[in-house]
């Protein structure tokens, strides 16, 4: 009898980040996940087995030789709805790679025909390693998720790529790939999304900005990597941690976003716009404080065109390169976002309706998605999540079929 419970495998190699995976299996487990742990022998240096056990309600074991009646280097992975491994550690990840089977996690990996999430974590040096990238693409090219690490602090004083992922966006990776089944229409894609509201400096205290609090555009990253792309996102001043397996380039203007967007985008297969980019900016900036002074009005602060940045995307882009763009309107909705479209030169334009209380800052989204071949998609308010997942339907539509090697 099938379980109601999506079947989860949470795979734990030895590596310091293994105390991380303890948040991801309470996220997992108390949002109704049946879990079981299986961590390799020497995970267990870093966490012991009872703690696993409690966390998970099930038993725990790292080799093949318990329970053998049953089976489990077989079962695990044929019963799991999906296999995540966190923190994937170089060894481990080779002998996945090369298809060793010595304990019960690389033989649940090897038996497994759902889809298989790999979190690495290990120093950068080894992950920027020749043989770690090679065995990372060849676990992508057989279909596994391997989601980028993030960088900080790692082990003792070292910084840089190669830190585990926060557990609550890691959760969120599984959580998408168990209601897509693993789907990968993005694999061997680059990515580049764009999110927040740009500030515009006035002085060293003052700016000229907007309300876009960026979850749309982290949406659009979080849901991009879970389809398998490879995610740059460009960020302007936001609150909100960064997604799993997303490259993040932090900005704070419109020109710095200009500048990031349009190196990320060279070399790109699509390009989504969702930052609230300002179109003006102040003409000067003041070194100090512009001050108040009783009885006299402010001078005026005179504005000067940002760069385009969309424009310029959608005039000079590579070839089979697709370009989404977002319009943010207060009325005559869908005529805006028809003229937008056919000024901006985008594939797809995403029209919301925005005001006081609507889309800003809110975890729920309503658009409709106009395409340049006059495509006309209407998308039902909800979460924020289902509009990029029909966001990246489009574009994955639009996309050409991938060069062969």
């Amino acid at each position: 009898m099938t379980s109601p419970k999506p079947r989860v495998v949470l795979g734990v190699s030895a590596g310091i980040a293994a105390y991380k995976a303890c948040e991801l299996l309470r996220r997992l487990t108390e949002s109704g996940h049946d879990v079981t742990v299986v961590p390799t022998a020497d995970a267990l240096r870093f966490v012991g087995e009872p703690t696993w056990a409690a966390l998970s309600g099930r038993p725990v074991s790292a080799q093949v030789w318990d329970g053998v009646a049953d089976v489990p280097h077989v079962r695990l992975g044929q019963n799991a709805d999906l296999v995540f491994v966190a923190p994937a550690t170089a060894d481990l990840l080779a002998k996945a790679a090369h298809g060793l089977a010595d304990d019960l996690l690389t033989n649940t990996l090897l038996t497994a025909r759902c889809p298989v999430v790999f979190a690495p974590a290990m120093h950068t040096e080894m992950w920027q390693h020749p043989a770690t990238q090679a065995n990372v693409a060849t676990l992508r090219d057989r279909g596994a998720i391997v989601v980028e690490p993030a960088s900080g602090r790692l082990t003792g004083k070292d910084t840089g790529p190669g830190r585990l992922p926060d557990p609550a966006e890691l959760f969120e990776v599984a959580r998408h790939v168990l209601a897509r089944g693993g789907a990968r229409d993005l694999a061997g894609r680059h990515v580049v999304v764009s999110a927040g509201g740009t500030r515009e400096a006035i002085d060293p205290v003052r700016f000229i900005g907007n309300r876009s609090s960026g979850l749309q555009g982290y949406a659009l990253a979080r849901t991009a990597v879970t389809r398998g792309a490879r995610v740059t996102l460009v960020s302007a001043n936001v609150a909100l941690p960064d997604p799993a397996g997303a490259e993040i380039v932090a900005v704070g203007s419109a020109e710095e976003m200009h500048k990031a967007v349009v190196s990320a985008a060279a070399s790109a297969d699509a390009v989504v716009m969702a930052a609230a980019v300002a179109d003006f900016r102040p003409a000067g900036y003041r070194d100090s404080k512009i001050k108040k002074t009783e009885g006299a009005e402010p001078e005026p602060i005179r504005l000067v065109k940002n760069p385009d940045i969309l424009a310029e995307l959608g005039g000079n882009r590579p070839a089979g390169q697709v370009i989404v763009g977002f319009a943010a309107e207060t009325d005559d909705v869908l005529a805006n976002g028809r003229a937008k479209l056919a000024r901006k030169g985008s594939d797809l334009l995403v029209v919301n309706q925005v005001g006081e209380d609507l889309v800003f800052g809110r975890p729920d989204n309503a658009a409709v998605i106009l395409g340049a071949d006059g495509s006309h998609t209407e998308v039902p308010r909800g979460a924020k999540e289902a509009l990029a997942e029909i966001v990246w339907d489009l574009v994955a539509a639009r996309l050409r079929p991938p060069s062969p090697d």
